[in-house]
């Protein structure tokens, strides 16, 4: 079958692998949709040290159930539309023992740690196949990078009278803004980009801050009341946005890091203790992430068109990957169809 590889720093092509066979407790997937995520974006520049080349990328995926094995569950029906959950979890160490299997310490994510799914089939355990009927194959394919974005908020026990900053307004910021907005939070979208921002403001955010052209802390101090933000996520990835966080948070308030930089951190320290900060991490998601999620797509509510920036074939995929490392900024999700 035909699989999308990379086999080196900037070298992406169309192999051919074999097609799965199906075991006992497992489901045959056809795949229909794969966006390309960060960490894949990574990967193909060579900046990924999770990764061992060559491998097959894409764990952000739309498909179809197309054979399902003896001993599923019958809710599983041929014909299904589903997602999938991308990670694994030992069920040993801390984290899992803690119910946090989102971040097992020996997690191998789909794609990353090994072999992702831009393929046209895939089996997995039926415990990794997610329902969302009613939610088209290429919709499906948003699920995974907005449940990140929707874990992060659940990290930060966003509540309604809360004000949560979102630096970073690609798709897990945006995941991370719609439900911050959800749950009731006035939201602050910081982003370099004004078409992002326009975005985000269609999603939830009742303040933005363009961060190329504005003063963000003059900003935030406005819209805060003096206060800082009571949560601020980190989506980016950055020094320089991990030291914005940390500055534009409130006193005893909630700073969650969803992205992490890939160099070193240079903070006033003060802060942490005088501002006597929560800092927490935000890995992966939860299955509770991704249904919730879900039921957000169903209500019509998502700007699905506009969060799709372009739809390739696995041929044209190698292209579009170029052109998303020249402009990063610029693109939401690119997807590639099967």
């Amino acid at each position: 079958m035909k699989a999308v590889q990379i086999a080196a720093p900037q070298k992406m092509a169309v192999v051919e692998i074999e097609k799965p066979e199906l075991k006992a407790g497992e489901i045959l997937v056809k795949i229909e949709y794969v966006g390309f995520c960060g960490s894949d974006l990574n990967t193909y520049l060579g900046r990924n040290p999770m990764v061992k080349m060559p491998v097959i990328p894409g764990h952000e995926v739309g498909a179809v159930i197309d054979v399902v094995g003896p001993g599923v569950p019958e809710s599983f029906k041929k014909g299904m539309n589903v997602t999938l959950n991308p990670y694994t979890n030992c069920g040993k160490c801390a984290s899992c023992r803690n119910g946090r299997v989102n971040a097992c310490e020996h997690n191998e994510t789909l794609g990353v740690q090994r072999n992702g799914v831009m393929c046209e089939y895939a089996v997995l355990p039926w415990s990794k196949v997610i329902p969302a009927e009613g939610i088209s194959s290429r919709d499906c394919a948003l699920i995974e990078p907005m449940s990140v974005g929707f874990h992060a908020v659940s990290r930060g026990q966003v509540i309604d009278n809360e004000i949560v900053m979102v630096i970073g307004c690609g798709m897990v910021g945006m995941g991370a803004i719609v439900r911050a907005a959800l749950r009731g939070a006035t939201v602050i979208a910081v982003d370099l980009d004004d078409e992002k921002l326009a975005l985000a403001r269609e999603v939830g955010a009742t303040y933005v801050i363009n961060s190329r052209t504005e003063n963000v802390h003059e900003r935030v101090q406005e819209y805060s009341g003096g206060l800082g933000a009571d949560v601020v996520i980190e989506a980016v990835g950055s020094p320089a946005t991990y030291v914005m966080a940390v500055d534009e948070v409130s006193f005893t308030g909630r700073v969650v890091c969803i992205g992490y930089a890939k160099s070193g951190v240079e903070f006033q320290t003060k802060y942490f203790v005088q501002k006597e900060l929560d800092i927490r991490g935000s890995r992966n998601a939860l299955p509770a992430d991704f249904r919730a999620v879900i039921h957000y797509m169903k209500t019509g509510n998502c700007p699905v068109e506009k969060l799709i920036s372009s739809i390739v074939s696995p041929e044209n995929a190698s292209e579009a990957m170029e052109g998303w490392a020249v402009n990063p900024g610029k693109v939401f999700r690119i997807l590639v169809k099967f």
